[in-house]
């Protein structure tokens, strides 16, 4: 494992965030206000779209980080949430429900970029901003904060491409991509073709609706059987979640070999430990629920992005460009985990160290 990918700093993302919001007082909510960007003054009200729960991250990480985010800033903020439970139609019917509600802001995690494209344009034309967070929705978004996610697929490819080593030459691997509606899957499946492609021989590949674990399982099984078990030398799975039903298939057919996967899940993290995953890609939270946080305040309050919030900018899908801020990601090994996900507090080592990997987290170094 190149030992500079493992140090990118998460201090540098947070400190890429800090931005000065002395001047962002509390405000007197109102339950009568518009759906337009309002001033200092006004009731801030923001909407929490979020895309699912199946990925754990959502509900224990990103909901309460965000929501604490925007309440240190503004204590007496409206936030109307809404999961869409991975159905994009009845995302669009909470983007309509928030609009009503007279939210001035909508955080939004798209369950399906080009779906939304509408409810975007909706948002748009009744003043609403819209903040697309982790995956960038189609339509005239107004800022975008998530993760470089093209060098997220490079460091997964990368590490598949070193894990299997030379083996490489005898035989082929499986890559099961993320799902074909989320822009994100695109871009961690061009990154880490370019860091497999001349490398590594691909035998199947997969792009994953849904992002869904049981499908992922069957594709990994189906996979084994067509190429054979004896000719798999690694597995490339796009995230953790779905990492787990392909572990689940390699452990059926018999075979211990690299499998990447993405979030630091706990239950990859204790794979990690078991050597039954060989990496995963850490995106610290806290830094992107800040961002975002940060973001709604402003627009609510009637403000500019602070530069710090806007370095730079993507296109998304529909053709705007978009203010951006995207924050570096960090690979996760058996090596860092005390690091980086127990040092962050992301987990603590008794959460990590159940029993079953007491042994593994003892020989981990981590107590």
């Amino acid at each position: 494992m190149h030992t500079g990918l493992r140090r990118i700093a998460v201090a540098a993302a947070a400190a890429t965030l800090a931005v000065g919001l002395a001047a962002c007082g509390s405000a007197k909510q109102s339950t009568g206000s518009s759906g337009s960007s309002g001033s200092a003054n006004q009731a801030v009200k923001i909407g929490l779209l979020l895309p699912e729960s199946k990925t754990t991250r959502y509900e224990q990480f990103d909901r309460p980080l965000i929501e604490a985010k925007i309440k240190s800033l503004v204590p007496d903020a409206q936030i109307d949430y809404y999961n869409a439970n991975q159905d994009a139609t009845q995302q669009q019917t909470q983007v309509d429900t928030a609009l009503t509600k007279g939210d001035q802001v909508l955080i939004l995690d798209a369950v399906d970029s080009k779906a939304i494209q509408s409810s975007v344009q909706k948002a748009h034309d009744a003043g609403v901003k819209v903040i697309a967070y982790d995956r960038l929705a189609q339509g005239p978004v107004d800022a975008y904060v998530s993760f470089d996610n093209h060098k997220v697929g490079e460091l997964q490819g990368a590490a598949l491409v070193e894990a299997v080593g030379d083996k490489a030459g005898s035989g082929q691997i499986i890559m099961i991509n993320g799902s074909p509606t989320d822009p994100n899957a695109a871009d961690f499946k061009a990154g880490a073709h370019s860091a497999i492609d001349g490398k590594l021989k691909i035998g199947k590949e997969y792009d994953t609706p849904q992002w869904d674990p049981n499908t992922a399982n069957q594709e990994a099984a189906a996979a084994i059987t067509a190429i054979g078990a004896p000719n798999v030398v690694g597995v490339y799975s796009a995230n953790d979640g779905m990492a787990a039903g392909i572990a689940t298939a390699l452990k059926a057919a018999n075979l211990s070999v690299p499998l990447t996967g993405q979030d630091a899940q706990l239950d990859a993290v204790q794979r990690i430990l078991a050597g039954t995953q060989t990496m995963s890609i850490y995106k610290p939270y806290k830094p992107e629920a800040d961002a975002a946080g940060e973001m709604a305040v402003q627009f609510a309050q009637g403000k500019s992005l602070g530069a710090s919030l806007k370095p730079t900018t993507s296109t998304n899908g529909s053709g705007a460009q978009v203010d951006s801020l995207l924050i570096a990601p960090t690979v996760l090994t058996k090596d860092n985990i005390k690091s980086t996900v127990i040092a962050d507090g992301l987990y603590t080592a008794q959460q990590i160290c159940t029993p079953d990997y007491a042994a593994a987290c003892q020989a981990a170094g981590i107590q």
